[in-house]
């Protein structure tokens, strides 16, 4: 049952993460539309397949946390510092998700699975992301950092990060006028990790 659960959390943690229109699932889908389904098909393994290394290392990170609490202090002072620069970052330094994503020419199917494992690692947000799941999910007794469990969730966010990025591949197949956003996502992942600084920058501040 615990696994199960395990799974049904890494899957949906997963699917939802990938929801807001960004680079990985925006290019997903102008692949699609640009060279078909079964490059941008290909292309999305590459990025599952560097979301599950993300996920696995995050989450045995905080199976270390959950199993010592005496750092979790000094670590929510880093995680304080990581979201300031992770928020100066999306405010002020990425580029606009409202661009249109440069076409890359050439591009063989094998090389778009690589294509995606690349963009996939530039995301650093999972570590996080994940760590922060794990461990309030683990709270409510809803997660186990055990190793059958650990790996149904590390599977689950595979087929998670996949079904939503499939979800963009049909849904902007013949919608080539809906791939311009209209807003620019980095300002709303800006505002969510604010909003995670402020939290924790009370939280250190009250047990200081």
């Amino acid at each position: 049952m615990s696994i199960l659960l395990n799974f049904i959390v890494g899957f949906f943690a997963a699917f939802l993460g990938v929801v807001p229109p960004g680079l990985l699932n925006m290019s997903a889908a102008k692949i699609s539309m640009k060279e078909g389904r079964k490059a941008a098909v290909l292309f999305s393994f590459g990025v599952c397949a560097t979301v599950i290394i993300q996920t696995l290392v995050a989450l045995l990170l905080a199976k270390y946390l959950d199993q010592h609490h005496e750092v979790v202090d000094l670590l929510q002072k880093i995680a304080l510092g990581i979201f300031i620069c992770i928020t100066i970052y999306f405010f002020f330094i990425a580029k606009d998700t409202r661009r249109e994503i440069p076409e890359k020419e050439g591009y063989s199917k094998t090389n778009r699975f690589f294509y995606g494992m690349l963009l996939g690692i530039l995301n650093l947000l999972p570590f996080p992301y994940w760590v922060y799941v794990s461990i309030t999910f683990s709270g409510f007794g809803w997660f186990k950092f055990a190793l059958p469990e650990l790996w149904a969730a590390v599977i689950a966010s595979g087929f998670g990060t996949f079904a939503m990025l499939l979800l963009y591949i049909q849904f902007f197949k013949r919608k080539k006028d809906s791939v311009k956003l209209k807003v620019n996502m980095n300002y709303v992942i800006g505002i969510i990790t604010g909003a995670i600084t402020i939290i924790t920058f009370l939280k250190v501040i009250k047990e200081v």
